[in-house]
């Protein structure tokens, strides 16, 4: 049998590249890939066969066309590119006006390190990072899990496996967003990993952790971060992402995906239920002198599932939202949210303010029921948007205050690609809060909420990030490495799209076949280090 690898790398110089290993009945497997400096031709495969008389190993080579003039090619062009599309920027991220470009980062698998702190699939790792180097990309965004470091007892910080990986990063030449990764894992679709807690944000200054409150353990964690990490802060590690709530995003935990609790598109359920964002409710009610209203959160609002129109709280006429008890909720619903957000961003920049990398946080692109007149799923996130209401303003403004990036996701959708009947409108969503953030005079950096590899995705992509809001985005993270990122297609489309952020709007008037013959030349020449990486990835458990 033969493990082809074409199908994800293509051909480089014409010829494939093929792992043999022995016809047989028997099982088989390959164990292990030793791969040779990038300017050498040749790659090793062990393979391991095992039948009936046991087991014995068996090393081939595979040929691989990666002479010193390709690697010269790829150090050479990426040397062009900095040049030319390389840019300076402030701390806070606002980029200085005689450059262009959007840089490109690429998020890691979630499990990139292993619960016993190791780093998972080193080699392949490697090869993947270089890879993404080899294609212009700026940098990586990488999830330091809380639970992970810090599992073995209170304040025993265990950061073996993001140390391999930020310096292997680090010596590539990519830079790091290192997010502060304090909520579950496992709270976004295609997540790999699963832990289902959360933590009230009524009880974030509350001894409830074994004496310690949850902001003093996220304070505790990132300074052990900074101290750990100073060496790599502001050369490798570039900018610090503080997880806020689900999938690191400021927002309630409103609409979980797990066990099937909540499926798209529904509204999603109010978080105000335990005692602690009770006692807090009962008080504001009773500082309104309306004491009745802090007994509880809407009674009619439905369950996660329902839609808008099916409930009295959320529907269009005579809804409870718009009604003097409905503003009193949501206005002290949404405050708890900015002021969980106040007291995290408070603490992280008295931490990494003066370390020379940026601080960013993270708000979610909820587009569904968006086009409706309560916008229900974002009021249960968290959100006080409505039609008659800007929620984001408000946010962009605590951002403003710390000087914080304001990252967003979902700006690779387009509105009619949505399911027309759940009232989707992601591009409005996006453009809303692009002038949130420009009215605050705050840098906006962007995400894809879901893995996309197709050309319509990356126009929509570019256009959200260069042309339509204004402002160009001072960073776009793409979601996220994995295999089929390497494949064939998929990798010529995204280098493509690495070097048209990278040329900004300066490239904009540019000839059309001019940019894609250039696009088409960067593919070609980092082809050598996608097909190390396929075989690495193949080749490695």
């Amino acid at each position: 049998m033969a493990l082809n690898v074409a199908h994800r790398t293509g051909t480089l110089h014409g010829s494939q590249l093929i792992v043999e290993t022995v016809a047989s009945a028997a099982y088989e497997t390959i164990t292990s890939v030793f791969l040779k400096p990038p300017n050498q031709g040749t790659i090793n495969c062990r393979d391991r066969r095992i039948d009936g008389g046991g087991s014995r190993t068996i090393t081939r080579q595979a040929h691989v066309e990666t002479s010193p003039a390709v690697v010269a090619e790829v150090e050479a062009e990426e040397s062009m590119v900095h040049q030319e599309g390389g840019r300076s920027s402030n701390k806070d991220g606002r980029k200085n006006n005689h450059h262009n470009g959007v840089p490109v980062f690429v998020m890691m698998p979630l499990d990139s390190v292993t619960p016993s702190n190791a780093m998972n699939r080193k080699k392949a790792m490697g090869m993947s990072l270089q890879a993404l180097k080899s294609a212009g990309v700026e940098g990586i965004m990488v999830d330091v899990w809380w639970g992970l470091v810090e599992g073995d007892a209170p304040r025993i910080y265990n950061w073996g496996g993001y140390s391999e990986l930020m310096e292997m990063a680090g010596g590539i030449g990519l830079k790091v967003q290192a997010v502060m990764s304090f909520h579950q894992c496992g709270g976004n679709v295609g997540d790999s990993c699963k832990n289902f807690e959360y933590l009230s944000l009524g009880s974030d200054t509350l001894p409830v952790l074994k004496g310690r409150s949850p902001l003093q353990c996220y304070t505790e964690f990132m300074v052990a971060f900074r101290d750990n990490f100073q060496h790599l802060i502001g050369d490798t590690i570039v900018e610090i992402q503080v997880g806020m709530g689900p999938a690191g995003e400021l927002r309630y935990p409103s609409y979980p995906e797990q066990d099937g609790t909540w499926k798209f598109p529904g509204i999603g359920a109010f978080q105000c239920y335990d005692k602690y964002m009770l006692n807090s409710l009962k008080a504001a009610a009773e500082a309104a002198e309306k004491s009745t209203w802090g007994n509880s959160g809407p009674t009619d609002a439905g369950q996660y599932n329902n839609w808008p129109e099916d409930t009295q709280f959320f529907r269009k006429e005579n809804g409870g939202w718009n009604t003097p008890y409905g503003e009193f909720f949501l206005n002290w619903y949404s405050q708890m949210l900015l002021d969980h957000g106040e007291r995290i961003l408070s603490s992280t920049t008295s931490i990494f303010n003066s370390v020379g990398a940026k601080i960013s946080a993270k708000v979610a692109g909820i587009h569904w029921h968006y086009d409706t007149q309560s916008h229900a799923p974002e009021l249960t996130a968290g959100y006080y948007n409505t039609r008659t209401h800007d929620g984001y303003l408000p946010i962009a403004r605590m951002f403003a205050r710390h000087n914080v990036v304001f990252n967003f996701t979902c700006i690779e959708m387009r509105d009619h690609e949505q399911p027309s009947e759940a009232l989707c409108a992601p591009e409005k969503l996006v453009r809303q809060v692009a002038l949130a953030t420009k009215g605050a005079k705050v840098a906006l950096a962007g995400e894809n909420a879901l893995p996309r590899y197709d050309e319509y995705a990356h126009e929509q992509i570019l256009q959200s990030s260069l042309l339509n809001i204004g402002e160009e985005m001072c960073a776009f993270t793409y979601l996220r490495m994995n295999p089929t990122l390497f494949e064939t297609e998929n990798w010529r489309r995204f280098a493509g799209l690495v070097k048209k952020m990278k040329e900004g709007k300066s490239g904009v008037d540019r000839c059309k076949e001019q940019m894609e013959r250039e696009a088409e030349h960067f593919v070609h020449i980092s082809e050598p280090l996608v097909l190390q990486e396929a075989v690495a990835t193949a080749c490695v458990p």
